[in-house]
């Protein structure tokens, strides 16, 4: 998938009325069964099938709130196939760009990721109440990186609370196993599963405290993709299956050397202390050296990826913690401000620290500052619209797209960092 680029000059963007506020609408019946037909051909190559469990105080012709995880593109297939009533996605604002009356007839409501965003609730509201459509939310916003859950935000149980709509929970299987995020959209020959259930009843929402309600929705939500894949022994075997890898693994646990990871193939080395591993056909890292190293920066050779993933957070809350953390690269600089293209404005260098993030560039036209209690994570991606990975950010009337002009892999740490800098210092204020 690609998006509609246009260069401008960064003065010319900003002079650009952004996008308009517009009532989310009914989705077009003729496009969810071509949506619908297109979804159900793609996901017979999985032998899909959705296992539906308690549905309770869910009625037929009635609006329901749905939630579902974000493993990968395939989610969208699985939601078009198995949710039968009309109903309207929450989306980001770039599935707009260049096909905005596209997306809005299927139904999307475009949001700003990870920026405060008070129409939003509004919108929702207007789907359910008015149009008397579903909606379809992804909390996590963000595709997990290494199959686990990626960080829900705080206020999940409080727009349950305020909507009172029934929630149903969707939960894929294999979603991630067939396509993740790090191997640049190369599918995998994998089986697909998702189950269904109700969530909340309306009782059970009016009587939960917003706490209860999220702690209901962090259960739900917890889930580890790769260990389900070893405990049911399902084998991944295509020769690519590790390449991309080094996104999400990008310290060794052996040297600690960090930007030296190299993945290629199923296997993934560090160039620094020549360490290798090979990303087995059950999702297992075997290490390949002939002997175990004396030393290590890490307390054990890790085998499971989220837990090399886990330990790689640890250690950049206590670079932040002891002042060492900094980025400072230079990146290539897209916008969005409205739905006609995304601007590229030029090249700038982009810097995080327990500042925030600060960025610059256009020729000394643009400074920009994003602080560390902005929000609790940052948007990042890998092979963005294939243009490259990702780091964005920006507000209501602008959002900025940075894309790393040196070839290391950056985006993962970063990621981690800023969701680590606003605990700290969401704790000190």
């Amino acid at each position: 998938m690609k998006i509609k680029i246009r260069k401008m000059p960064y003065e010319k963007v900003m002079e650009i009325t952004p996008a308009g506020i517009k009532d989310p609408v009914r989705p077009s019946p003729f496009l969810r069964k071509v949506m619908n037909f297109v979804s159900s051909s793609e996901l017979k190559k999985t032998d899909f099938k959705c296992i539906v469990g308690d549905m309770k105080d869910v009625v037929k012709g009635e609006p329901v709130l749905y939630l579902m995880n974000h493993s990968s593109f395939t989610d969208l297939k699985i939601a078009t196939s198995i949710i039968e009533e009309p109903y309207n996605i929450i989306c980001t604002t770039d599935a707009l760009v260049g096909k905005e009356k596209l997306m809005r007839s299927i139904g999307c409501i475009p949001t700003q990721k990870f920026t405060a965003d008070i129409r939003l609730v509004n919108d929702i509201s207007y789907a359910l109440n008015t149009l008397k459509t579903s909606v379809l939310m992804y909390p996590e916003a963000g595709y997990t990186f290494d199959g686990t859950t990626t960080t829900l935000p705080e206020s999940i149980g409080k727009l349950v609370k305020v909507l009172g709509f029934p929630v149903v929970m969707i939960c894929s299987h294999g979603a991630f196993l067939r396509d993740p995020l790090y191997n640049g959209l190369r599918l995998r020959n994998c089986k697909v599963t998702a189950d269904k259930y109700t969530l909340f009843t309306r009782n059970e929402i009016k009587e939960l405290s917003i706490d209860q309600i999220n702690s209901g929705i962090a259960e739900a939500f917890s889930f580890d993709n790769l260990k389900e894949q070893f405990e049911k022994g399902i084998h991944i075997n295509e020769s690519f299956r590790a390449e991309g890898l080094s996104r999400v693994l990008y310290k060794c646990p052996v040297c600690g050397s960090e930007g030296h990871m190299h993945a290629s193939g199923i296997t993934l080395e560090c160039r620094d202390c020549g360490s290798v591993w090979e990303l087995s056909e059950l999702g297992k890292m075997e290490y390949k050296n002939s002997s175990l190293p004396e030393k290590m920066c890490a307390p054990v050779l890790f085998d499971h990826i989220p837990d090399w993933y886990r330990w790689e957070r640890e250690c950049v809350r206590q670079e932040l913690i002891d002042g060492k953390y900094h980025l400072e690269i230079p990146v290539r600089i897209m916008m969005i401000v409205d739905y006609k293209a995304m601007y590229e404005v030029g090249e700038g260098v982009l810097t995080h620290s327990d500042k925030g993030f600060h960025l610059t560039g256009c020729g000394g036209k643009l400074d920009y500052y994003r602080k560390p209690l902005a929000s609790y994570t940052v948007n990042a991606d890998y092979f963005f619209y294939e243009i490259g990975d990702m780091i964005s950010f920006g507000d209501k009337n602008k959002l900025f797209y940075c894309f790393p002009q040196k070839d290391i892999d950056v985006v993962a740490k970063t990621r981690l960092a800023a969701e680590e800098l606003y605990k700290i210092s969401k704790n000190h204020s």
